[in-house]
């Protein structure tokens, strides 16, 4: 094995097992009284988008399986904080929304989180090591998915 090919595994292996430590960390947070983690994933995907999104761009910015989407969005809906709309540019497709009670949710449980998400991180990282920390993750998001946006990145449920 090169040391190319060695060290791209480490460095792999490292954000991978730093990835898993961060969600169960996140995951035990006591912020996930309104909402589990994975019902405010996405609110959050949602709440970036003005016009919703169909079921496909949800799926594209969470990692679940289509199945599991389904079933949380329909969850969701269900409990008044999602609500499906037709879309202005195809009158047969359907759009997921935020309704106020989601959009108000969404934004109490983010501010927790985010908080806990700060302490978290701050502790581990120096400012300097989180920027190059949010650079890096950039560029390689960039390399792989070339069109896709900070917005459109999928999101691991933190």
């Amino acid at each position: 094995m090169s040391s190319e090919t060695r060290l791209a595994n480490e460095a792999w292996e490292a954000m991978f097992r730093a990835q898993v430590a961060l969600l169960r960390t996140f995951g035990a947070d006591d912020v996930w009284i309104e909402v589990s983690q994975n019902e405010y994933d996405v609110l959050y995907t949602l709440s970036k988008s003005a016009n919703g999104m169909s079921m496909v761009e949800i799926n594209r910015g969470i990692l679940m399986t289509q199945a599991g989407i389904s079933r949380l969005v329909a969850r969701l809906e269900t409990r008044g904080l999602l609500e499906r709309c037709v879309d202005d540019h195809d009158r047969r497709a359907v759009r997921m929304v935020l309704t106020p009670d989601g959009a108000r949710i969404q934004k109490v449980v983010g501010r927790r989180h985010a908080s806990a998400v700060a302490s978290t991180m701050t502790r581990a990282l120096s400012h300097e090591q989180l920027e190059q920390l949010r650079d890096i993750s950039r560029t390689i998001t960039s390399a792989i998915h070339p069109t896709h946006t900070d917005q459109e990145s999928p999101r691991i449920r933190a």
